[in-house]
This record gives C-alpha cells, structure tokens and sequence, in this order.
C-alpha cells in the first residue's frame, strides 16, 4: 500500500496583487491593464494547496503577518484543507507579490517578503514533530537560506525525502545539493545552476544541465522546461524527457508549483519518477488554463479526466 504519511511543506505565504494587460511593460515603460485580481499566493502555500487539491494530506510550516492580509490568506488555506498548525505569525505585514500577466500568460513577478522573512530555523525547530511525521518535505527559496540549509540537514539526518524548487536562484552551499532528494529548478534557474558562472546563455542542452546538476551532489532533477515539457535524471540511471500537454495557456503563475505539489502526490501514491513527472505535467496543463495561483489548482477527478480525455501526443 503507498504511503499515507503526510507532505509537509516549509515555505512561503503570499497575497498575489495580479494585473494584467496586452504585454509585459519594458522598463521605465506604463502600460494600460485590463484586469487586476486579488489571490492568496506564496510558493510554499501553492505547493500545499496543490497537494492539498489532489486530496493528499498536507501541513504546511511557515509565518504570516499580523496585517488583515494574513487572516486572509489563513481563510484561503484552511478552505483549501491545508493543515495550519505550523505557521506562525509575525508583527508586519504578510508577503506580497506583485504579478504582471501578458494575454500569452507569460508573467513578471516581483515578492516583498514580509512575514516569509522571519521564518528561522528556530520555526523548524518548533515544527520539529510535524516534519519527523512526513512522508516528504517540500521547500523552495522564498524563505532565508539560513533556513533552508538547517532543514535540508534535519531532513538528510531523519531521512526524509527532500525536494527543493531553488526559486528564486540563489547560490546554495554544496552541502544543501547533497542532501536534497530531487532538485527541480525552471528554465532559468536551471540555466543559473547548470552552468559554471551562472550566467544564462540561453543554449544549455537539458541533459548536459541534468548532468552538471546532479555532478554538484543532488540525487535527482527535474527541470521543469514550461511547453517544452519536463527532463528527469537520477544518479542512479535515468534520464527521459516528458512532453508538456498541449493546452491554450492563460496564466502561467505557479504552474511550477502545480507541478511540484502534483510530482510529490505521486511519488507518495507509489508511482514511479517518470510517472510521477507525467502526472504532474497534466497537474500543471490544466492550471495554466485558469487564472491565479492557487485558484488554479485543480482536483484529482479534473486531473483525471484532463489526462483521460487528451487527445495530444504527450505519454
């Protein structure tokens, strides 16, 4: 019988203020919107939220402010069936993120991180019994780095899987990349951390990327490649690219959180890491059809009538 254990999550809590216009201003460039939407946000709560969409349980160990944003974004969650009990909350605001979204759903995002700045290892420390429960814990870089590094070590210490989204791409000691289980970066921060200097030369192959990786000490990758679908690699062997699903993109805002909250979901039901990949390729298609972040999760019937009705090439 798969695992039941639950996934817990350490990261981020946003509130996402979403315009959206013709395209994307250049800089020093105004542009007319036209439409701007409110939703609750955050990569760590996005990851929850999908894993918590898909029916899987999920807790979720962060901070919020004591601003009316963060009773907000505390309603969002529990609505959504994330386990609350690990989140803390801080004097100040919450974390904002600002979000431009061209008609092609391409997006800009800038995070001012409140709360999400004040989560210590002391928190971890704090949560130390609901990540010993875990399954798997999920973590990206929205939250100090100095928090990262004590759990990706607590997590390498209570042999807990460990799967890190380094976004936004920062440098991480060595000794953070050793102990993470899959490394799933983007196009660009694939691009930061698969070259030597960590300039984007924009003609990285992705399975010399995967091998630079995982050289550096993770013990699997997924890049995460948008339309041009995903590239799996483990120390141990393989090495597959995944077609993306065809789909009419409206908003691509955390669609890489989709898509990390739904690979975790399936490595705990027991699928493989190529299979997981695909189901999270179908997670992310049908929330790139909708707007917002973590409206756009979609439950695991809609996954499963995506995936069953999909008349496109993707296997």
């Amino acid at each position: 019988m798969p695992s039941k254990k639950p996934i817990v999550v350490v990261g981020s809590i946003n509130l996402d203020l979403v315009a959206t216009a013709e395209r994307i201003p250049a800089v020093g460039e105004t542009v007319i919107g036209n439409d701007f939407q409110i939703h609750p946000g955050g990569k760590g709560a996005n990851q929850a939220v999908a894993v918590a969409r898909l029916g899987y349980p999920v807790r979720l160990v962060g901070r919020l402010g004591s601003d009316a944003f963060g009773a907000q974004l505390k309603g969002h969650l529990g609505s959504a069936g994330v386990d609350m009990a690990g989140i803390g909350e801080s004097d100040g605001p919450s974390g904002v993120a600002v979000i431009l979204v061209s008609r092609k759903g391409e997006n800009s995002i800038v995070v001012a991180p409140g709360a999400n700045a004040k989560v210590m290892p002391e928190d971890i420390s704090e949560n130390l019994a609901i990540i010993r429960e875990a399954g798997m814990v999920l973590a990206q870089l929205e939250i100090p780095l100095e928090t990262v590094e004590y759990l990706s070590a607590l997590c390498a210490r209570e042999n807990i899987p460990l799967v890190l989204d380094p976004a936004p791409a920062n440098k991480l000691p060595q000794k953070v990349l050793e102990q993470v289980d899959w490394f799933t970066p983007n196009e660009t921060e694939a691009a930061f951390y698969g070259s030597e200097n960590g300039h984007h030369s924009g003609s990285e192959n992705p399975s010399d990327v995967a091998e630079t990786i995982l050289c550096r000490g993770c013990k699997g990758v997924v890049l995460k490649m948008g339309s041009n679908g995903s590239y799996i690699a483990l120390r141990t062997g393989l090495r597959e690219a995944i077609p993306a699903f065809a789909v009419k993109a409206v908003d691509t805002t955390a669609a890489g959180d989709a898509f990390n909250g739904a690979f975790a979901v399936g490595l705990m039901l027991g699928k493989s890491a190529r299979e997981s990949a695909v189901f999270a390729a179908g997670v992310a298609a049908v929330s790139v059809t909708r707007l917002g972040a973590q409206p756009s999760m979609p439950t695991m019937a809609e996954v499963e009538s995506f995936m069953h009705g999909y008349s496109g090439t993707c296997s």
